[in-house]
């Protein structure tokens, strides 16, 4: 089916050769991707630095991820529009890796990860993300809003933590106990960022929210600082020591450089000690990282397509990801995923080809180069402020209200489920139990819709009369291991007083081994009672399934018969 072709097909660079090489590439084409290159690049420098520093490491790390990962993934992926690099998403499954393995174990597990997504792209898993459900993508995702916020309250509030714990309850008893030490300055900063990101949009100016706001709110950051109320940036808050053997503050004004992920640092700076223990302890948030990467990614691309008409590669786009994520911790960069609000401005400023996300890495690469005296004057109050906005749109609260007042219960049960579990334990627990739950209720619907009616009386589908004694019942709906023992249950309870029993199962379009098991305890009944059964009008697939099961007519039990009229003829006879 060629609709559904971008699920199945893999190969390298897919998006860069579509658009650059099956298509022509002009110098015009050139100049909008650079445009929107550099727009989406300066956009991205200070989103990245605040979500490396809300994965729990310091801001050049989110910078070096935007540099490397966007270029690699943008290079080989399959989304022509995607741009890649750190995400807010991640941010509940690094930081608590972050806070007890260090950077050294985040890069380990990230590159694990892309090995992940690397063998899922092979095994042509891209199309799995269709059987995702919205309530599941719905619930985790507001989940993790609620996570990203609380971890950002207590720079928002100026309050005194140096790590946040790990589990909510903690989170939130550590907060409550320094209700009484917010700083004020810190929090009219914050506030005057959210309130310049939430008026801006309604100027209708070309120029993103949050740069204005960010700039803003390091102006009035400096004012308190000369008023001595000094509020903490990126300057104070992070140090840097150079192989020549001088510091700085902020931001290192140098090039991302190779070196082991296991040889970096672990916790408090210490060398990290890698075992098997650690291994263990890492593999389980590498998967979660590989399948979190693997549905935004994705996603990601699904919303591109709608918004520009064209069809991504799914196994392409998850096999750009794996290189991506695997090579880019070399280099110091974080995990990496498809930013669905990058990517939809990188669409808007007009890109036309992935090379606009290659050339918004090199934006970024510029802008540490020559910028960090400058970065290190953002606010941290300001940063978290800008993750809070980051978090509200990314929750999709209007989506989830909206399934809340209108979905089936099945779907509100999951929602809630998935939201619950990923605010109070974690993101792998969430998906996990939403996904079974999901399925469970699925199957318990589909099994809810498989009935028995008598159709003895119907002169349109039984034109024969019936036998004095018997019936015909008819089947509708897949005769599955959910719903077979109940329904060849209510048709053995009719077996009394019954010479025969005829099943049209002309609405049965699957029959498991389930179903078989409950077709012989139904035949085991007839033989006791002496109730002849006929089934017939049977599917293609029911009938195949009988067939390899070796299932044979039984003499006086069970008989198949092609059609109704035949088998009421057959009971004629018998009858007589």
């Amino acid at each position: 089916m060629p609709h559904r072709r971008h699920l199945f097909s893999l190969r390298f660079a897919h998006a860069l050769r579509e658009s650059c090489i099956s298509e022509t590439y002009t110098r015009d084409r050139f100049v909008k991707d650079l445009l929107a290159g550099i727009t989406v690049g300066i956009i991205a420098i200070p989103l990245a630095m605040a979500l490396a520093i809300a994965s729990g490491v310091a801001p050049q790390y989110g910078l070096y991820t935007a540099i490397l990962a966007g270029f690699l993934i943008a290079l080989s992926g399959g989304s022509r529009y995607s741009v890649s690099g750190p995400t807010a998403a991640f941010v509940v499954i690094l930081y608590p890796i972050a806070q007890s393995y260090g950077l050294s174990g985040l890069l380990v597990a990230t590159v694990l990860s892309g090995v992940i997504l690397v063998a899922m792209a092979l095994l042509r898993l891209g199309r799995l993300i269709q059987y995702i459900p919205e309530s599941v993508v719905l619930g985790f995702t507001g989940g993790i809003a609620v996570v990203i916020v609380i971890l950002q309250l207590k720079d928002l509030f100026g309050l005194p933590i140096a790590v946040m714990p790990e589990h909510f309850l903690d989170k939130m008893l550590l907060l409550a106990a320094h209700a009484d030490d917010i700083h004020w300055p810190s929090m009219a900063v914050a506030a005057l960022t959210l309130v310049i990101m939430i008026l801006w949009p309604r100027l209708h100016s070309p120029i993103p929210a949050h740069l204005p706001a960010i700039a803003l709110a390091s102006v009035a950051a400096m004012l308190f600082a000369q008023a001595d109320m000094a509020v903490d940036t990126i300057g104070s808050r992070f140090h840097y020591l150079l192989p020549d053997g001088s510091s700085g503050q902020g931001i290192p004004p140098v090039l991302p450089h190779f070196e082991w992920p296991w040889l970096r640092e672990g916790t408090g700076g210490a060398p990290a000690v890698w075992n098997w223990q650690a291994m263990q302890d890492i593999l389980p948030a590498a998967l979660a990282i590989a399948m979190l990467g693997a549905i935004e990614s994705l996603l990601c691309a699904v919303v591109l397509d709608g918004m520009s008409g064209r069809r991504h590669s799914a196994n392409s786009e998850l096999l750009g990801q794996g290189i991506g994520n695997i090579v880019t911790p070399f280099f110091g960069g974080i995990t990496a995923t498809a930013a669905i609000a990058r990517s939809a401005a990188n669409f808007r400023a007009g890109a036309q080809s992935p090379v606009a996300a290659m050339i918004h890495s090199v934006v970024v690469l510029l802008g540490l180069v020559a910028l960090t005296r400058l970065l290190s004057y953002l606010p941290m109050s300001g940063m978290a402020a800008l993750l809070l906005m980051v978090a509200w749109n990314m929750s999709e609260a209007p989506k989830a209200l909206h399934l809340l007042k209108t979905a089936p219960r099945s779907d509100i049960a999951v929602f809630i489920t998935c939201f619950s579990l990923t605010v109070l334990f974690d993101m792998v627990i969430a998906i996990s139990t939403g996904m079974v739950l999901a399925a469970l209720l699925f199957m318990k619907e589909i099994a809810d819709m498989t009935r028995v009616t008598d159709i003895s009386d119907n002169k349109r589908l039984v034109a024969e009369p019936v036998p004095q004694g018997w019936c015909v019942l008819k089947i509708s709906g897949p005769l599955f291991f959910a719903a077979a023992d109940r329904v060849f249950g209510e048709i053995a309870a009719m077996c009394e007083n019954r010479r025969g029993i005829i099943l049209y199962l002309d609405g049965v379009p699957i029959l498991d081994s389930g179903g078989l098991a409950a077709l012989e305890k139904l035949v085991s009944v007839c033989r006791k009672s002496g109730t002849q059964l006929m089934l017939t009008d049977l599917q293609f697939q029911p009938l195949r399934t009988l067939a390899k099961a070796g299932v044979q007519p039984i003499a006086g039990v069970q008989t198949f018969h092609p059609s109704i009229r035949e088998a009421l003829e057959a009971a004629a006879t018998t009858a007589a």
